[in-house]
């Protein structure tokens, strides 16, 4: 069964129209009804009118008559009446003694001299009250016969009011037929002019939504060249999609000098941990040119050679996985996080700081993942701790797997965040001038994830907790 879309889903242009039907629908009910009560008002004046002369003639001269009881001065009388009556209106006239006895009729057969005059005075109406309103063809009217102030009987007269039913019905399809004309015109025209004025709103609406939601500029051909406020409007919004495009680059530009910013405070602890293995190869290589005759000396050296070697390895390695241009879609995983305990350890051995680690998830969770931007959020949380961290203090890092999320734990005993830093980190308000753009950083890539993170506070320790749903991604 379908269910009909609710009307505020509708095309403004259908709306406007149909709003415009039912307003022209209503105003012509109302205007309608105006006319036609006055058509009724004059027809029914006009009845009454013509009733009246037309009763109170038969009164005076039927009064002594009646007053008498002589039937055929009555009859006569009615006789004449009829025949000098204008018209076709006057259908049937029946006189009555003040008892309710038939004096006399029009028409002798439907009312017999001596029978009840009730069976026609009973929906009678008096003259004031007369009317066609009530959509029948036939009214009765209803005055008293008097002589000197004397009621001797009374008069009930048919008047045919077929015609004047007629017109009003005539009258109101005509009103029907004009208003039906009028709405429909006004309807075409209202949509016309709706569309044509909305034209500029449904471009707006359509730069809008391109490009997966952000805005794109709407060519200068094609705005409505007027001062119109929606050609200012649509202007604006060329200069609202230029300022968005040029924050969005400065966005990327910020994340990419972060991502080198992070990169080079590991430069100094990095140099120290190529530099210690360095003097040691050299030494192994001068005891080998030295003792080449002695293969326990050469062998130890040999080793240390190859200790040396393979850690210079794994550090250029990390290295140069941190800065692959095309890590950003490669699926997450556990040598990851080996790589940056291995670049970031330097930091903690500088700082004499002691580094827990523990990686509690394996490839097959951490695959639905994407590498760079997990990777990136860590590194950044792991420096900021670090560096609140004081000399001496320790940092950790937990990686656990809970319901459907990934959950990244970063710990250190410093005094906490800044509420700059803590703004930064959960807020979305504009970044406060100062201070670096990890956090924020930290928070744009969670959102992008569809994560979120938790930050909590004791007396010893701050803890940064990123919940990242492993279900909705797919790094593959």
């Amino acid at each position: 069964m379908m269910v009909p879309a609710r009307f505020g889903t509708w095309p403004i242009t259908i709306r406007v129209a149909l709003a415009t039907a039912g307003l022209m629908v209503l105003f012509g009910l109302v205007a309608s009804q105006q006319v036609l009560s006055t058509l009724g008002r004059l027809q029914d004046a006009r009845l009454q009118e013509y009733a009246r002369l037309h009763v109170e003639g038969l009164a005076v001269a039927l009064g002594p008559f009646a007053l008498h009881k002589d039937v055929w001065e009555v009859y006569d009388t009615l006789d004449r009446a009829r025949a000098n009556a204008s018209g076709e209106r006057i259908l049937f006239t029946v006189v009555a003694d003040e008892r309710g006895s038939v004096l006399a009729a029009t028409d002798p057969m439907r009312a017999p001299v001596d029978s009840a005059v009730a069976a026609f005075a009973d929906d009678a109406v008096p003259v004031g009250e007369v009317t066609a309103a009530n959509g029948t063809s036939v009214v009765r009217v209803m005055a008293p016969l008097s002589v000197q102030g004397r009621e001797v009987g009374q008069i009930v007269t048919e008047l045919d009011v077929n015609d004047l039913v007629e017109q009003r019905r005539a009258a109101a399809l005509a009103l029907l037929a004009g208003n039906a004309t009028a709405t429909l015109i006004l309807v075409i025209a209202g949509y016309a002019v709706v569309a044509r004025m909305l034209k500029p709103v449904e471009l707006l609406a359509s730069h809008m939504g391109e490009a997966g939601g952000a805005p794109q500029a709407i060519p200068e051909t094609a705005i409505p060249r007027s001062d119109s406020v929606l050609t200012k409007l649509l202007r604006n919004f060329n200069e609202m999609a230029g300022a968005i495009g040029a924050r969005t680059e400065a966005e990327r530009r910020l994340a990419e000098r972060e991502r080198f910013v992070s990169l080079g405070r590991l430069s100094s602890s990095l140099a120290h941990e190529i530099n210690n293995p360095l003097g040691g190869l050299l030494n192994a290589t001068d005891t080998i040119r030295s003792y080449p005759d002695r293969p326990d000396v050469v062998r130890e050296s040999a080793d240390l050679l190859d200790r040396g070697l393979r850690h210079l390895r794994d550090v250029s390695r990390a290295i140069l996985e941190e800065n692959r241009v095309d890590r950003s879609g490669r699926p997450l995983s556990g040598t990851d996080f080996e790589d940056l305990r291995l670049l970031f350890e330097p930091e903690t051995l500088r700082r004499r700081q002691q580094l827990e680690w523990d990686i509690g998830v394996g490839d097959d969770i951490l695959r639905r993942l994407p590498s760079a931007p997990v990777r990136q959020i860590a590194l950044n949380l792991l420096l900021n701790a670090s560096s609140a961290a004081p000399n001496g203090g320790s940092v950790s890092f937990t990686l656990r797997e809970e319901e459907g999320h990934l959950n990244l734990s970063v710990k250190d005993d410093g005094p906490g965040l800044s509420e700059a830093a803590r703004s930064r980190l959960m807020s979305e308000a504009p970044v406060v001038p100062g201070g670096g753009v990890g956090l924020r950083l930290v928070r744009d890539l969670v959102a992008d994830l569809g994560g979120v993170i938790a930050c909590g506070q004791s007396e010893t320790r701050t803890e940064i907790t990123v919940s990242l749903p492993w279900e909705g991604n797919s790094a593959c």
